[in-house]
Order: C-alpha cells, then structure tokens, then sequence
C-alpha cells in the first residue's frame, strides 16, 4: 500500500455548541420578510454577525450571516471578496434608511464571488433576524439530542443480544443510513450492515481502516474522507477478536466444509468504518458510542487479574475492609489518587472520563463524581500524572490501599489548589523536613486538640486559605464561594481559635496541624 496516497485524517476547527442552519430554512420564515437576490441557494449559517465597517473580515471567523446597511460601502466587488476570504456564508443587506434598495454592484459582485445576498426589508430588525437563527439552532440542537438519544438506547438493547457485536453494528448501519464495518488491520472484513458501498468507496474505507489501525507513534484513533460522493470515516477500536479464519476447518468432531472459531493474532488492531451519503449533526456522537460498546465487545476474555479485582469489588461493596481485598488486586501498592476536572467548565461524560483513564494509563476510572463533577482516577505505581490537555489535574502523594479515602480527600484538595492556581497539575507535597521528624502519632494528636473547636467547613476553609498565601480571591475559588464568604470564615476561625491569624508562627502551627488530617 502506498503511504503516500493513503488519506490523512481531517483535522475539524472547534466549530459552534450547535448544529448549523440552513439558509432554506431561515428563508422560509415568512415573518422575516428575507428574499435572496443573489449568489447560490445553500449555505449553512453557523453564526450571526451586524458590522458596518468597511473592511469586517478580521473580526470573521467563518459560517457567519453578516449583516449590514452598507454605511462604508464603496467598493462593492472588494467588499464582497473579503468575506468570502474569510469564509462568510451568507450577507443580509438591509434597505433605509443608507440605501432605496440593494446596490445593482453588490448584487452582481456576490453572484460573481458565490456569496448569498439577502434582501431584508426595511420593517425587519437585525436583531429579529438573530433571534430566529439562534431559535432554529435549539430546535435543531433539541433534535440532535433526541436522535443521539434514541440511538445509544437502540445500540445498548443490541450489545446485550447473543450476537452483540453483528447487532450493534446493524443498528449503527440503520441510525446512519449507510454502512457499518468492522475490520483488520489489513483491511479484512470480519463483520459488515448496511448498503454495500461502491468498489471506490470500499478501497478507501480499508485504506481509512489502515490509518487508524497502524501500530505506530502518532496514529490517529480517527480518520474521515470522501470518495464519489460518499462520506467515509474510521474509528480504531481498543479491542481485539477471535473470528473464524476463512478456509480453517477443525482438524476433527466437525462435519465436512464446517468453519471454526481460530484465534487472532494477539494484539490485532481493529478499526469500525462508516460509509454514509451525507454526515448529519449528532452522527460522531453516535458513531462514538458504537466505538465504546465495540471496544468492549470485542476485548478479550478477562483472565484471572480481571477476575480477582471483580471479587475484590464485590468484596468490598459487602463490607470488606480494604486490607482484606488488596491480596487480591495484586500489588499493594503504592497507589495514587487523581482528581480531574475539564478546564472550559463541562461536564465530563463515560467517554471523555474513559479517555482521560487511559491517557494516565488506568483503568479505574469514577466518573462525575460529588457535585462538582470531578473525575476519580486511580493510578498504581509505576504509573504518575502528568498533565493532560484540556484537564485540571490534582494528585495526592502515593500510598498503600488502606489510606486511599485519605489519600482521596488530599486529591480533591490539590484539584482546589490547581484551580485556584490556574496550574494544569497540582501535587500533594509529602510531609518533609522537620515536619517527617514528629511521630505521626503524636502530630495527629496534637492536630485533633489545637483544631477540636473548628467544624470542618472551617477547618477545610482555613487550610485552603493557607495554602494559598492567604489569597481571599484564589480560596474563593478553589471553594466555589464567594470571597466575603472566605472572609467571614476566617474571622470566625480567629475567634474560634483565640489566636492572630497574622502572626507567621500561628500560620505555621496551624498549617503543620491542618496537614496532618
């Protein structure tokens, strides 16, 4: 196979929270009053955008409906190229009170550049024309949703059928109207739904396959294209399979020209390809939860490792203590404890959480967890955190599994600290210096006495404000509260405590007190 004409998998701009609009359908709302005079019929309006400067393409990002009363307009034909360089998808030109009607200049200048040009009347707000554009991306946002929806619960009902990995893939081949593959590395077919796709659309759904498949530095886990029309893409999948081996037979016991199962090589990469005529919103989310189930699907039976921590599960979920089940999870340790949080404020989903496991290379992965939405992850050594893009990390030190809920709540408060710090991974720093001097003992005794007269919304406030120099902003928001709420609470520690918060030798009595907990 010829690397070179192998495709390269696209690499997409982050584009808008929701689907776009077709310019149809905006034209279709009678109220508005919108005629098109000029340029072709389709486009797909991502944004809405009101300029009157002469020149708007730097402040374009591409997929907008520019509106404009032409106040600067002087130069039709250079106007026009500019926002098709910078990747406009349609111009509405308001009439009165700057121009009697649209420019005869603008009108042939967007029909010889390729830019819709609408007419808006002068009874039509600009900002009417927003609100309908941002109206019908929630109606099609809302059916997104319910077509995603609909579709992991059709997918979920087949991966529990005996035959899950056939069935998931003909519910996958009907949700997207096309075709559903799973295939090898070197482009066997082990399971196929759907409409057969042409030969050329076949050949480079296998050379898509192979991309994602390869077993080197830098593959990308997806890949897309198009070949006559047909809209293809490649998923790599994290399983394997045993499949029949075509032309096997079973050496005895099996009547004649009877396949077999044979095992694949271990270690076989496979990959889901998709074949479909047009790519709709909500298609990649559906596409990545077939990847999900298959993954699992298709991964190998669970051996005795796999086996033993399922016990040490059930195990503790009757009440074993964690010294007892940790023979069975193998190693005792040290183990570590990863809190994570995504940086642009989302909720992290069973998909993204899964793949910030597998990035820090565990398996044991809680996802949204307490009512901040953090991600639990637990690391065994020689695993350690490193940062993850588009992830908030915080690490406790690493431990034996009998202190793991303490280790737990240390990681939850090195989140708080990478938050408030704006830094991609904060780590618990282990007890050094003259602090490793004391008993551990004796300093959990003499921290119990000095802080009995805090609660622990004090206590924990306290030691956040501490270890951020005494920032009321930053506590505030390692805490999610408000900065007078930090205040109060620290002038109620003072009071409590009978002590000045000032003085460097009380914050250090204090901070060596509240590390012990």
């Amino acid at each position: 196979m010829d690397e070179s004409s192998m495709p390269s998998p696209s690499v997409t701009a982050p584009g808008p929270p929701t689907p776009p609009v077709p310019l149809a359908a905006l034209l279709a709302r009678e109220e508005l009053g919108l005629r098109r005079i000029a340029g072709p019929a389709d486009a797909d309006l991502l944004w809405v955008h009101t300029s009157e400067m002469a020149d708007p393409y730097p402040y374009l990002l591409g997929g907008e409906l520019l509106l404009s009363a032409g106040v600067l307009l002087t130069d039709p034909d250079r106007y026009v190229a500019r926002l098709v360089e910078a990747g406009a998808a349609a111009l509405g030109f308001g009439v009165r009170p700057v121009h009697e009607s649209v420019p005869e200049a603008l009108v042939e200048a967007c029909d010889r550049h390729g830019l819709p040009l609408l007419e808006v009347p002068p009874q039509t707000p600009f900002t009417t024309i927003a609100r309908a554009v941002w109206r019908l991306m929630a109606e099609a946002r809302h059916r997104e949703l319910r077509r995603v929806t609909r579709a992991q619960q059709a997918l979920a009902t087949a991966a529990a059928r005996p035959d899950p990995v056939p069935a998931v893939l003909h519910q996958l081949a009907a949700h997207l109207d096309g075709r559903a593959v799973l295939l090898t590395a070197t482009g066997e077919e082990l399971h196929t739904a759907g409409r057969h796709p042409s030969p050329e659309a076949a050949a480079a759904l296998a050379r898509l396959a192979g991309l994602v498949t390869r077993d080197r530095p830098g593959a990308p886990a997806s890949a897309t294209d198009t070949a006559g029309g047909t809209q293809l893409s490649a998923y790599a999948l994290g399983g394997e399979i045993h499949t029949p081996t075509r032309g096997d037979r079973h050496p005895q016991g099996q009547a004649q020209g009877e396949r077999v199962t044979a095992p694949r090589p271990q270690g076989e990469r496979l990959a889901l390809a998709l074949a479909t005529r047009r790519r709709e919103p909500g298609d990649h989310t559906v596409a990545g939860i077939a990847v999900v189930l298959l993954s699992l699907l298709t991964a190998p039976h669970r051996g005795t490792a796999a086996a033993d921590r399922s016990a040490a599960l059930v195990r503790l979920l009757l009440g074993a203590s964690p010294s007892e089940v940790a023979p069975l999870l193998g190693p005792e340790g040290p183990w570590t404890v990863v809190h994570a949080r995504r940086t642009d404020g989302t909720r992290a989903d069973a998909l993204t959480a899964g793949a910030l496991g597998a990035s820090l290379g565990s398996t044991l992965v809680d996802a949204g967890y307490g009512e901040a939405d953090a991600v639990r992850v637990l690391l065994q050594e020689p695993h350690a955190p490193a940062p993850q893009p588009g992830w908030t990390l915080g690490a406790a030190t690493p431990t034996p599994l009998p202190a793991l809920p303490t280790a737990d709540l240390r990681a939850a408060r090195a989140l708080a600290h990478a938050e408030a710090t704006r830094t991609p991974l904060a780590t618990e720093t282990p007890a050094t210096g003259l602090a490793s001097l004391i008993p551990p003992d004796r300093a959990a005794a003499h921290a119990r006495t000095l802080l009995a007269p805090l609660t622990p919304p004090l206590a924990e406030t306290l030691r956040c404000w501490l270890s951020l120099h005494g920032s009321w902003d930053r506590t505030a928001v390692a805490l999610a509260v408000h900065r007078n709420t930090v205040r109060q609470r620290i002038g109620r520690c003072a009071e409590l405590l009978g002590t000045d918060l000032d003085d460097m030798d009380v914050r250090t009595e204090l901070w060596f007190a509240l590390r012990q907990e």
